[in-house]
């Protein structure tokens, strides 16, 4: 009978030992996988190595040297992005060019349809909005297109005529004013707080002459008995127009349109909440346990495991 005591004991003892232990040997292995995690810099990056593109000591490598022979100045010529229907120009420079001008050329293609454009100061082609500019012992060899449509929008190439012939491309965008309302299409508002809509006009020549602010298809009238309505607008190249309603109220949801003189129209559904009606939960709502990414269920500590341990021993006297 007391051997078989000694033996239960000794049971749970050696459980116990194991229950408490355990969790420290599996924190030592995932130290040790820890140590193979991407994450950690010292296991991804060889010995002595990093990611960082280090310049070498002064004075490394050959030292830069005139150029001989004719090359494109890429930081004056660069993509352009015309206005529809404003005069656009697509600007070449050539450096080193020289007096060999007489036997090499700067043509202009277009490679929508391959169509040579102009060779030095001619033009070659038949659409008379484009014209080649060049000015005596000028370096810039310039492409002019009038009245330009989405259509002229592309890759144009700049060529000398070099053996074999070297070519710089300039990508052109033909784009025209455009109107949009930030936060769109849908904005919800608390009862109370201020509507606040931003219009934006993109891409225009000059700024609008006006923007009118419409309600559910009625001209937002600033003076009405409603009161707390404004609007402010700042011109430049970019315009942008602010709608301010202070106190919202259900009765100011509906559509919203921003009007400008030379611009496309944009629309936005304002949707003014009660309290009883948010959409947005509150944070205290959620379980503990989704707080804390699963942590509520953690594995049996030590002292569960010393408690287990000390209960099964009284069990067992």
């Amino acid at each position: 009978m007391a051997g078989g005591l000694y033996g239960d004991v000794l049971g749970v003892l050696l459980a116990l030992i194991i229950c408490v232990t355990r969790p420290e040997h599996v924190s030592s292995a995932q130290r040790e996988l820890g140590k193979g995690v991407p994450g950690n810099a010292s296991a991804t990056s060889p010995p002595g190595s990093d990611n960082a593109i280090r310049a070498g000591p002064a004075g490394d490598g050959p030292r830069p040297t005139p150029r001989t022979g004719p090359y494109f100045d890429l930081v004056m010529s660069k993509n352009v992005t015309a206005l529809l229907g404003k005069t656009a120009y697509l600007n070449c420079r050539v450096k080193n060019l020289g007096n060999k001008t007489l036997n090499m050329q700067v043509s202009w293609v277009r490679h929508r349809d391959i169509h040579l454009l102009t060779v030095g100061r001619y033009t070659y082609t038949s659409d008379q909005r484009f014209r080649a500019i060049h000015l005596p012992h000028s370096e810039d060899w310039t492409l002019q297109i009038k009245y330009p449509q989405h259509r002229d929008s592309g890759i144009y190439e700049c060529q000398i005529s070099t053996t074999p012939h070297m070519s710089h491309f300039i990508h052109l965008n033909v784009v025209e004013p455009t109107t949009e309302i930030i936060g769109g299409p849908d904005l919800y508002i608390d009862r109370g707080s201020t509507i606040n809509l931003t219009c934006v006009v993109l891409y225009s020549p000059e700024p609008p002459a006006y923007i009118f602010w419409n309600h559910n298809d009625a001209i937002i009238s600033y003076d009405s008995p409603r009161g707390g309505v404004s609007v402010v607008t700042e011109k430049g190249e970019t315009t942008t127009s602010f709608l301010l309603i202070q106190q919202a109220r259900p009765s100011d949801s509906g559509t919203y349109q921003c009007n400008p003189s030379n611009a496309q129209s944009k629309s936005v559904m304002v949707h003014v909440l009660n309290e009883a009606n948010s959409i947005f939960p509150l944070s205290g709502e959620y379980p503990a346990a989704m707080q804390r990414g699963g942590q509520a269920f953690a594995p049996t500590s030590p002292a569960h495991c010393f408690v287990l341990a000390v209960s099964l021993l009284i069990s067992l006297s």
